[in-house]
Formats: C-alpha cells, sequence, structure tokens
C-alpha cells in the first residue's frame, strides 16, 4: 500500500518515521511505497497553543489532496502533537488515517499496562492523550511541572535539540510519575527521542512513534 506521511512538525520527528519506516520495511523484506508533504511546524505550534484546530485541520487536508494525487492510500501524521485536530481532520479527509491515539490505545490492552505516565505537550498530558486511550489509566506530571515540560518540549522540537536542562525537566517528571505507580512513560510527544535514546532514565519508557512507525509499517504491507 502506497503510504503517505504529512511531515515537516518537525523536521526530526519526520526524519525519524522516515528511516524507522526504511528499517521496518527493511527487516520484513518488505518494498516500501512512500510520500512525504511538509507542513510548517511554527505554523502547527501556533494553532496549537492558540487551541484552533480546525484551521490546522484544513492544512492537513490540502496536504492530504497532494497526497491522493500522488497516489497514496493512507495518511499519518508524523507528530504527536498534530493529532490536536484529529478528529476536525477525520471528518473530511479523503484517506484512512493511521491514527496513533487509536494505534497506542490497542497497543496498551494488548501489553496489558494498567498505569502508564506520559510526557509530551501540554494538551497531550493534560487530555491524558486526547482522551481516547481506554485501555488504561494515564497518570500527568504535577501541575507546577505540567508548563515546565510543555515549553521543554516546544522548544526542543523547533530547534531539532536538547539542553542538558530540558532532559533534567523530562527524567524528573518521570521518575516522580513513577514513584506515583506508572508502570511506563509514554513518550507522547514525538521528538522526545532527542532526550531520551542513549541515555537511561531510570524508569521504563514506551516511545509512541515507534508504536506508530510499526504500525504504519504493517498497513503498508496490506494490501488496498
Amino acid at each position: 500500500m502506497h503510504i503517505g506521511l504529512i511531515g515537516g512538525i518537525g523536521p526530526a520527528a519526520t526524519d525519524l518515521y522516515y528511516r524507522g519506516l526504511i528499517n521496518v520495511m527493511k527487516a520484513a523484506d518488505a518494498p516500501l511505497d512512500l510520500t512525504i508533504v511538509h507542513a510548517d511546524a511554527p505554523t502547527l505550534v501556533r494553532n496549537f497553543e492558540a487551541r484552533t484546530p480546525e484551521p490546522q485541520a484544513e492544512i492537513f487536508l490540502n496536504l492530504t489532496e497532494r497526497l491522493v494525487k500522488a497516489g497514496a492510500q493512507a495518511v499519518a501524521i508524523t507528530s504527536i502533537g498534530g493529532h490536536f485536530c484529529v478528529d476536525e481532520f477525520r471528518t473530511k479527509c479523503p484517506l484512512p488515517i493511521i491514527d496513533l491515539i487509536d494505534v497506542m490505545n490497542e497497543h496498551l490492552a494488548s501489553n496489558d499496562i494498567r498505569h502508564a505516565g506520559i510526557l509530551g505537550t501540554d494538551t497531550a498530558m493534560k487530555t491524558r492523550f486526547y482522551g481516547g486511550v481506554k485501555s488504561t489509566e494515564i497518570l500527568i506530571p504535577q501541575e507546577a511541572d505540567i508548563e515546565r515540560v510543555h515549553r521543554a518540549y516546544v522548544d526542543m522540537a523547533l530547534s531539532v535539540k536538547v539542553t542538558e536542562e530540558q532532559r533534567r525537566t523530562f527524567f524528573d517528571a518521570g521518575r516522580e510519575m513513577t514513584d506515583r505507580g506508572a508502570e511506563v512513560i509514554l513518550l507522547g510527544g514525538t521528538d522526545l527521542f532527542l532526550a531520551f535514546d542513549d541515555h537511561d532514565p531510570g524508569f521504563a519508557t514506551l516511545d509512541c512513534a515507534q508504536v506508530h512507525i510499526e504500525a504504519i509499517a504493517a498497513m503498508a504491507q496490506s494490501t488496498p
């Protein structure tokens, strides 16, 4: 199946998805048929922080029309934060959406994870993964930590690099949720791999983007 990716939000996340899909498909000895379009990250951040999902959904719809013309048969958003408008996007989208939130709900249920913490944007945390995870109790950072985690995450995603202070912010919040009973901390921001790769935070993590990548790869290997 020809997969369409909405990328650019941010560049590091797009690269993560692209390389990840190549690796998974290579391991499966399957060809990858893929088209990527570019969405502007600062525009998404403005719409996200203004809590205006409709304009961002329209941007995604316009990009999806380009993917349709390129032959894509399904579409995925390469940004967990970008899913803040997925309900508005879904109502008009001409292609099946490989929805990360649905994918994560199924993954957590199938692995019998009862309590999970989450790191990401303020909306992803406060809505407990956009309210779409029903199989698991989602813990969030303490109120005083939510804004620090959000700002550290957004600044890291836009700059495509992580500082030691930002990494400490994520690790401290993750440890605090683990102390309250989280079995695993969900990396609920696509760019969090920048902070966690090759570092041991002292608690179990689950990279939501990687779970999404594997679901996209499974769809790519299916017959349309």
